[in-house]
C-alpha cells in the first residue's frame, strides 16, 4: 500500500490491484473512519476525502495502512444480470481481432464473471472488470461522435454500458434495455463498486423496457404560484452546495463554484446557507411573478430593477431588496470574477437529483441551464420572514480577479508529481498561466510552456478531485472544478488547497493563475 497526497484534505491510496481498491472501499463502507467521506475506487487507487478537523493526514494514513486487502465472499455482494442482444456495430470487428468467431466471443463475454470495480466518465458508467484474460480489447481508433444509450461495450480489461447518449471510444458489441442508470429510482445507479455482473444474451424481442437514454435534465415542477422568468441568460444555472454523496454513482459533486457567495445571498435573504439559487455568469434578466426578495452575492454584477413604469432602481450586492410583481432585474456582465448568486426568499424549488438541486453541466443532472423563458418555481418560506443577516459589503473583501490580473493559489504536490520531473514542476510554478476561453464549470483550461511527462504509458483511471491539476500528453493542464469527472486517467501533478478553490471559480479568461507551493499536508 502506497499512500499519496491528492489535497489537503484528501488522500490517494495505491494498491497492487482493483480487488485490493475495492476490499479497502467495503472495508471502509462497512467500519466508517469519522471525518471521511465518500471513497472512490479507481483501478488500482481508492480516493479517500477526510475533513482536516476531523482526522489528520497522518492519522487517517495510519488507520488505512490497518485495513485488510482481502474482499469479502462472493456471496456478500449483489449481483446483477443484463439481459443482452448481442448485436453490436463492432462484434465481428472485435471477434476477428482476438482471433475468435462472433459466436464465440458472446460464448465467453456471458461465460465470464464481471465485477463492478469503479464508476465514472457519466454518471452510472460502470468499469467491469472480468475474470477471462483473454478478454482485452483495444479501444476504437477514432471515437463516435454519438454512442446510444444502452450500448454493451468493451475496452482494454473492461466491459461497460452507457447509461445515456453520449460520444465514445469503446467497442460495441451489444444492447441492452435495462436502465443502468434512473434518476427517479432510489439508487439511480444500478451498478455500485464491489457488485457482481452477468451478462445473459437474450433474442431482440425478449428484453424488458427500453433503457431512458436522457432522464437526468429536470425542468420546473410548476409554473404556477411565485416564481422567477428568465427574460435573457448567458451561461446561467440552479446550483445549491451539491452533491456530497454522489461520487459512487459516478455523479460529481457540482453545486456553486464560489459556495462562500451561495451562502452570503441565501444568509441575506433569510434562506438555508444551501438553498437553491441561480449562478449567473456574463449576465441575466429576470422577471417576478408575484413579489419576491432578493439578494446578489459574489461577482459583483451592477444590478438594475426595471419596473412596469416609475423609476428604476439600483440596488446593491448582498443587500435584500423587494422586487414586485412583473418588475424585472438586469445584472450585467460584473468586471471583476465571474458568477454572480442570485437567492429568493424561500429558494428555487426545482427537482432534486441524488439530493441536490444543482445542474451538473458534464453528467447531465439537475435543471437544464437556463434559457429565455425558462419559468423557475420559488418554495415558499418555511417560518415566515425571519431577520436578515447581510454579510460584510464587497468593498470590505479582496476584490476577486479581473482580466490580466494574476492571482495567486496554493498547491500542494501530488499525487502523481512523480510524473513529472524537476524541471517540469519548476515549470508548473514559475510561470503565470493564462486561464483561455476555453473554461467552464469542469475545469480551468490554461495555457503556458508546457509541462512534459517524464514517463511513457497511460495510468490507469483513477479518482481525482475538485482543484486536482491534470495534464493530458499536449501539457497544458486543466484545474478541475465542481463539475469535473468523478475519475480522470491523465496524471494529475497537484492540486489546489481546498479554502483556494473558490477563488479558482471565480477566474475569468484572460486572467493568469501562479501556483505557489504550500507544503507537504
Amino acid at each position: 500500500m502506497r499512500i499519496l497526497t491528492a489535497r489537503d484534505d484528501a488522500l490517494l491510496v495505491e494498491v497492487d490491484d482493483l480487488d485490493q481498491a475495492i476490499a479497502l472501499f467495503e472495508s471502509l463502507a462497512e467500519s466508517p473512519v469519522a471525518g471521511v467521506g465518500e471513497p472512490v475506487p479507481g483501478a488500482r487507487t481508492l480516493l479517500v476525502p477526510f475533513r482536516p478537523s476531523a482526522v489528520s493526514a497522518a492519522g487517517l494514513a495510519a488507520e488505512l495502512c490497518r485495513r485488510s486487502l482481502v474482499r469479502r465472499p462472493a456471496a456478500a455482494a449483489g449481483t446483477v444480470e443484463i439481459p443482452t442482444v448481442y448485436d453490436g456495430e463492432d462484434l465481428a470487428e472485435v471477434a476477428g481481432l482476438l482471433g475468435w468467431s462472433p459466436e464465440e466471443l458472446v460464448r465467453r463475454h456471458t461465460a465470464a464473471a464481471w465485477t463492478v470495480g469503479f464508476v465514472g466518465f457519466a454518471p452510472g458508467f460502470a468499469y467491469l472488470t472480468g475474470d477471462d484474460a483473454a478478454l482485452l480489447v483495444p479501444r476504437r481508433v477514432t471515437p463516435r461522435t454519438r454512442v446510444p444509450a444502452g450500448s454493451v461495450a468493451l475496452a482494454g480489461p473492461y466491459s461497460g454500458v452507457y447509461p445515456r447518449e453520449s460520444p465514445g471510444g469503446w467497442q460495441l458489441v451489444g444492447t441492452t434495455r435495462v436502465a443502468v442508470w434512473d434518476a427517479d429510482r432510489e439508487r439511480p445507479a444500478l451498478l455500485r463498486p464491489g457488485d457482481r455482473v452477468r451478462f445473459v444474451p437474450v433474442p431482440a424481442h425478449a428484453v424488458g423496457p427500453a433503457a431512458r437514454s436522457s432522464p437526468e435534465a429536470t425542468g420546473p415542477t410548476s409554473e404556477n404560484g411565485p416564481a422567477l422568468e428568465v427574460v435573457a441568460a448567458a451561461v446561467s444555472l440552479v446550483e445549491d452546495l451539491g452533491r456530497p454523496r454522489g461520487a459512487g454513482a459516478g455523479a460529481s459533486p457540482s453545486g456553486a463554484l464560489d459556495p462562500a457567495a451561495l451562502r452570503a445571498a441565501n444568509r441575506a435573504v433569510g434562506n438555508e446557507p444551501g438553498a437553491a439559487a441561480i449562478e449567473a455568469a456574463y449576465g441575466l434578466r429576470v422577471r417576478a411573478r408575484g413579489s419576491l426578495v432578493v439578494a446578489t452575492a459574489g461577482a459583483p454584477a451592477p444590478l438594475t430593477v426595471v419596473p412596469a413604469s416609475g423609476v428604476e432602481r439600483r440596488p446593491g450586492p448582498r443587500e435584500p431588496f423587494l422586487l414586485h410583481d412583473g418588475e424585472e432585474l438586469v445584472l450585467d456582465p460584473p468586471d471583476r470574477g465571474v458568477r454572480t448568486y442570485l437567492a429568493v426568499r424561500g429558494g428555487l424549488d426545482v427537482p432534486p437529483v441524488l439530493g441536490s438541486r444543482s445542474t451538473d453541466v458534464l453528467g447531465g443532472l439537475g435543471p437544464a441551464p437556463l434559457t429565455a423563458g425558462t419559468v423557475l418555481p420559488v418554495s415558499t418560506p418555511r417560518h415566515g420572514l425571519p431577520a436578515v443577516d447581510p454579510a460584510p459589503a464587497e468593498s470590505d473583501a479582496d476584490p476577486l480577479p479581473a482580466p490580466g490580473d494574476v492571482v495567486r493559489l496554493r498547491i500542494v504536490l501530488g499525487p502523481r508529481d512523480d510524473w513529472f520531473d524537476a524541471t517540469a514542476i519548476e515549470s508548473l510554478t514559475g510561470q503565470d498561466w493564462l486561464v483561455t476561453e476555453r473554461s467552464n464549470r469542469v475545469g480551468l483550461r490554461l495555457s503556458g510552456e508546457a509541462l512534459t511527462h517524464a514517463r511513457e504509458g497511460e495510468l490507469p483511471s483513477e479518482g481525482c478531485v475538485t482543484g486536482a491539476i491534470q495534464v493530458p500528453p499536449d501539457g497544458q493542464p486543466v484545474l478541475f472544478l465542481a463539475d469535473r469527472p468523478v475519475t480522470g486517467g491523465y496524471p494529475v501533478v497537484g492540486a489546489v488547497v481546498a479554502e483556494d478553490v473558490p477563488l479558482a471559480g471565480q477566474l475569468p479568461p484572460g486572467a493568469r493563475a501562479r501556483f505557489v507551493l504550500r507544503g507537504p499536508v
